[in-house]
C-alpha cells in the first residue's frame, strides 16, 4: 500500500460514498483492476477508516442537524420515561420525529446480518459489481422522473421510514449506491427533494458507525491491522473526508436542481465497462 493508492482510494470513497455511483462497487473495481500490492491483508481496517472519514464529513456538513438530533434524542428519552412526558399532548419538534425515523430506517439493516458475508464476498465477483451499477444507473435514471413532493421532517411517516430503510439494506450490496437507491426511495414516497437527501445522509451515520465496528471487530480477530502503514490509511482518511464534503454539496445541488440522474449515465458506462473487462483480465 502506498501514499498514491491511499490518496487514490479517499478520492474514490469520498466521490462515490455520496455521488450516487456506489463507493464500494468502484473499491472493489479499483482493486481487482488495479491489483493494489497487499490489499487483501489490509483492506478491513483502511476501509474502515475510509468511511470514517466520510462520516466525518457528514457530521461537519450537518453539524447543527447532528447537534439537534443529539440534543432531541435525550430530550425524547427524558419525556418518555417522566410524567411530564405522559401528559404532553403537543406533537413533537421536527428533530425528535426525525431521530425517531432515523431509528426506524435503522432497523431493516439488521436483516443484512445474516447474509453479511454472502454481500462480503460478491465484492470479489467482477461480474456481479458491474451489473449491480447498471442497475444503480436505472434507478438513478428513473428518480428524477418521480414528481417533486412535500414531505419533510414533520410530515414524513414510519412507513416511509420502513421503505427508505429497506432500500438503505439494498445498498449495502457493491455496485448498488446506498445514497442513490435510499434518496430515490425518499422521492418515491413523496419526499421534498432536499428532505430526500439530508434524510439519506443523516441516516447513514448510525449505519456505517454499525458496520464500521463489525468490520474493525473482523480486522482485529484477522490481524489485518498494520501500525506501520497508519500515516498511509491516515492520508487516505483525510483525503476521503475533503472530498466527502465537497461531494455532499454537489448532490445536494444536483437533487434540488432534478439532475440527479445525469450519473445513470455514468454507472451504465461504468458497468458495461467493467462488465467487458471482467472477461478479457483474468
Amino acid at each position: 500500500m502506498t501514499y498514491l493508492s491511499a490518496v487514490l482510494m479517499g478520492i474514490l470513497q469520498g466521490v462515490a460514498e455520496f455521488l450516487p455511483i456506489s463507493s464500494s462497487g468502484h473499491l472493489a473495481l479499483f482493486q481487482h483492476f488495479f491489483a493494489v500490492e497487499n490489499y487483501e491483508e489490509t483492506q478491513m481496517f483502511f476501509t474502515v477508516l475510509l468511511h470514517l472519514g466520510t462520516l466525518l464529513s457528514v457530521f461537519i456538513y450537518y453539524w447543527r442537524d447532528v447537534l439537534d438530533l443529539i440534543r432531541e434524542f435525550f430530550l425524547g428519552l427524558a419525556s418518555l420515561f417522566s410524567r411530564r412526558g405522559e401528559r404532553e399532548r403537543t406533537a413533537p419538534p421536527p428533530a425528535r420525529r426525525l431521530v425517531l425515523l432515523i431509528i426506524v430506517a435503522t432497523l431493516p439493516l439488521f436483516l443484512i446480518l445474516p447474509v453479511k458475508n454472502v454481500v462480503e464476498q460478491a465484492m470479489n465477483n467482477v461480474t456481479f459489481v458491474s451489473v449491480a451499477l447498471l442497475v444503480t444507473g436505472f434507478i438513478l435514471f428513473f428518480s428524477d422522473r418521480l414528481a417533486r413532493g412535500k414531505k419533510n421532517a414533520r410530515t414524513a411517516t414510519i412507513a416511509d421510514a420502513v421503505l427508505v430503510g429497506f432500500a438503505q439494506a439494498v445498498g449495502t450490496l457493491p455496485g448498488i449506491s446506498r445514497s442513490g437507491i435510499s434518496i430515490s426511495a425518499g422521492m418515491l414516497r413523496g419526499f421534498d427533494r432536499s428532505f430526500a437527501v439530508r434524510f439519506s445522509f443523516l441516516m447513514s451515520m448510525p449505519a456505517v458507525l454499525g458496520a464500521n465496528i463489525l468490520t474493525l471487530k473482523d480486522a482485529i480477530e484477522a490481524e489485518a491491522i498494520h501500525m506501520e502503514l497508519l500515516p498511509v490509511y491516515l492520508v487516505g482518511t483525510l483525503v476521503a473526508a475533503v472530498v466527502g464534503w465537497f461531494a455532499i454539496r454537489l448532490v445536494n445541488l444536483l437533487a434540488d436542481k432534478g439532475k440527479f440522474g445525469a450519473f445513470a449515465w455514468y454507472c451504465w458506462a461504468a458497468g458495461l465497462i467493467s462488465l467487458v473487462a471482467g472477461f478479457l483480465v483474468k
